[in-house]
């Protein structure tokens, strides 16, 4: 299959501006949550403040860029210790309470900002996913891997504000389409602006309601 990039040049680094700079306020601005969060994290659950996982990040010719993602910490230290890699569910009992919590106002992606600064990810764009969960998809759904070819993850997204989480392979099957929509977006710059500010506030109407999972 010949892979396309969508993604032209003007909109590449329109987009990396425009990341730096919400990253950077979005740092200033929420650094007292960083503290308030931390603080709640540590005396209701035993484990670290934060989370880091290696995901999937732009997929270019020259291979996948594999990168360590930062998250505030939602779930038990031993979550995953029987079961391997496995997706969260809508009432998953692994969360804490805290981490049910922050996953309703979406804070828990806070600490990205961090990957935005380092270039691992953007402020809009499709979810970056695990390794072994990718390749389990890859086999599953075609053109999987492709929704990020020339496109950086993002921290949110237009699949993460129509749908949620992923809970299963049907939720990735319908938000393919989602993808692929945002990476034809970006082929002029008024569109990508348009389509980028309009998930901001899709965005933030999902973390002031919390209707996040």
């Amino acid at each position: 299959m010949n892979k396309q990039v969508f993604i032209t040049p003007e909109v590449s680094q329109a987009k990396r501006v425009f990341d730096v700079f919400v990253a950077a306020v979005g740092l200033v601005f929420s650094a007292p949550f960083f503290v308030v969060i931390a603080i709640a994290i540590k005396l209701t659950s035993k484990g670290p403040v934060f989370y880091r996982q290696e995901r999937i990040g732009a997929i270019s010719t020259s291979g996948a860029h594999h990168f360590e993602m930062i998250k505030f910490r939602t779930m038990r230290v031993d979550a995953e210790a029987g079961t391997g890699a496995v997706w969260a569910s809508a009432n998953d009992n692994r969360l804490t309470l805290v981490g049910r919590f922050l996953r309703k106002v979406r804070l828990d992606e806070l600490p990205q900002f961090i990957n935005v600064l380092r270039g691992d990810m953007s402020i809009i764009g499709p979810r970056p996913e695990r390794p072994e969960i990718a390749k389990e998809l890859e086999d599953n759904i075609p053109f999987y891997l492709e929704r990020t070819y020339g496109v950086i993850p993002g921290i949110t997204g237009l699949a993460q504000v129509n749908q949620g989480y992923d809970t299963s392979l049907a939720d990735v099957r319908s938000k393919i389409a989602y993808d692929f929509a945002y990476a034809m977006s970006l082929t002029s710059v008024a569109r990508w602006l348009y389509m980028d500010i309009k998930i901001m506030v899709k965005t933030l109407m999902i973390m002031v309601l919390g209707r996040g999972q």
